[in-house]
């Protein structure tokens, strides 16, 4: 038993425009979709053109006998030289194919849905742009690669503020915002997704992932001013999405959202696997509340996979889950079905050591989310505020306290706006990211590693087929999916499409030593068998 398995995340960003601010929110997400669209495939044109040898090349000497002087000559006339793109070219070719802001659009145009380079998909998701991660086989692959879709939101909103700085057009600068609710009433998701056996209860998986689902996010909440959906009551919470959860199964996720989600849609071989969608959890920036996210879920799943689940029946595990989400002191007492009651980290205690008699000899990842889990959780009993550089919502309680300290009400508005600077997607202006480079909020990945991880794809999974294909034959893709590619020679008519059943399939070993060919068919055929 381990913490691998093949799982991923999706996380719906909040999108405004300060100086439009009621702009329509679709629209904003098309255009962060398109720049975004329009920034890598503008990079990946250049690296490719940089493969080309130009010394032979003399494209201002002129038939009549006479050379044109490179001053003289216009811009597109000089295809002997590799272009180096600025930070501005690339701002001013996003703005001319996305187009100038405007209410009405012409949908056509714009680029609504991208596959990207390191395997994730971005695409508009009602009235969020949303990044879906390329799948990953490990907890801290997860995590890297979920970072890697905030350094790509901070990317976006850096190249349209360029737009708006070098260009007189209508369109707005757009903040991102990795959050869950805009304090009005409305939540967008940060979704988990793990892939199972087909042959797994579901009955008994919901049962033994209620109590779990109620009570983990005194590791993973993300921290909320203001409670009740729309924060009606003055306050402080661990969590930004249990407010919003209103029953304990369902297939919905923007509606009567259900503690546990039913979507049955594997995207693989559905005799073989199911998909857990997970709605409940909250976004996360900190490093260490997403590995305790994917990795303690991961070791429930084996517990659950392995019938070794503890059994606890909440009475009301929605009231449960909100119970817990407003109680800072972590010593509510939670009633069960049976008459009794519990706290939720008597119930997070309960489900570690399940996890650790399951795992008698662990490997090196799953016993460091062991470890980690259970170093939380002895924090959290003792002084919860020991973890303000750890964790998510413990660093920001840890920052409200601050300034309640020097006479803030809790009904203070300024609260609200600290509450969404943190999330604020940007390196200079996110409060997250300035605790990170002041060193008061720890990581496990540097800079480097995440823009790495948000240029290429997992190595191990299908997600590197995926990712490649992008990048190597960019103009021979004609389709893609989490399952399935299509492409087309350009010397010929014909579709040819690759089924990806497994998830692991697919992966550099498999690929990289054909990614010399010539065409995209030649590698499917070779795939195909």
């Amino acid at each position: 038993m381990s913490v691998s398995r093949i799982m991923g995340a999706e996380t719906e960003y909040g999108v405004f425009a300060p100086q439009k601010p009621s702009a329509n929110p679709t629209v904003l997400s098309a255009f962060v979709v398109n720049t975004y669209d329009t920034l890598f495939k503008q990079e990946l044109a250049a690296q490719v053109e940089a493969q080309w040898e130009y010394a032979s090349e003399t494209p201002l000497d002129d038939a009549r006998g006479f050379s044109m002087a490179r001053q003289d000559a216009h811009r597109s006339q000089l295809t002997h030289e590799s272009r180096v793109l600025t930070s501005e070219d690339i701002a001013a070719e996003a703005l001319s194919q996305a187009g100038h802001f405007a209410e009405r659009i012409d949908w056509d145009a714009v680029t609504m849905n991208s596959i990207l380079p390191n395997g994730a998909r971005f695409y508009v998701d009602h009235a969020h742009p949303e990044y879906s991660s390329p799948e990953t086989s490990n907890p801290r692959d997860c995590v890297l690669w979920d970072a890697a879709g905030d350094y790509i939101a901070a990317r976006t909103v850096a190249t349209i503020e360029g737009v708006a700085a070098t260009e007189q057009s209508a369109m707005p600068v757009v903040n991102l915002y990795k959050n869950n609710t805009d304090g009005k009433g409305q939540s967008y998701g940060s979704h988990e997704n793990y892939l199972l056996p087909r042959d797994i209860d579901f009955e008994a998986l919901t049962q033994a992932l209620l109590p779990f689902f109620a009570t983990r996010q005194i590791m993973t909440g993300a921290g909320r001013v203001g409670i009740g959906p729309a924060g009606e009551k003055a306050g402080f919470q661990i969590s930004q999405r249990a407010d919003f959860f209103e029953r304990t199964v369902g297939l919905e996720t923007t509606i009567r959202r259900p503690m546990v989600n039913t979507r049955d849609e594997p995207h693989a071989s559905s005799e073989k696997y199911r998909r857990l969608h997970v709605i409940s959890g909250d976004a996360n920036l900190a490093h260490y509340s997403n590995l305790l996210k994917f990795g303690t879920m991961s070791l429930v799943l084996n517990l659950i996979e392995a019938g070794a689940a503890p059994v606890i029946v909440l009475a009301d595990p929605v009231s449960a889950m909100h119970t817990v989400s407003h109680d800072l002191t972590l010593r509510a007492t939670l009633p069960l079905a049976d008459g009794g009651e519990t706290t939720a980290l008597h119930i997070q205690r309960s489900y570690l050591q399940a996890a650790r008699s399951l795992e008698e000899t662990p490997d090196t990842a799953t016993a460091e989310v062991l470890d980690l889990w259970e170093n939380i959780l002895d924090a959290l009993e003792h002084d919860p505020l020991s973890l303000a550089g750890t964790l998510d919502w413990v660093a920001k309680y840890s920052l409200m306290l601050g300034y309640i300290k020097q006479g803030l009400e809790w009904s203070d508005p300024k609260l609200a706006a600290i509450d969404l600077q943190y999330s604020d997607v940007r390196p200079g202006k996110g409060l997250y990211h300035k605790l990170v480079a002041l060193g008061r909020l720890g990581t496990i990945f540097d800079e480097s590693q995440i823009a790495e991880a948000a240029a290429n794809p997992p190595r191990d999974t299908r997600a590197f087929l995926r990712g490649k294909l992008i990048t190597t034959w960019p103009d021979e893709v004609v389709g893609a999916n989490w399952d399935t590619l299509s492409v087309r020679n350009p010397l010929s008519v014909d579709l040819h499409r690759l089924q990806m059943d497994e998830p692991l399939g697919f992966n550099a070993e498999v690929v990289e030593p054909h990614l010399g060919l010539e065409h995209a068919d030649q590698l499917f055929e070779i795939l195909n068998g």
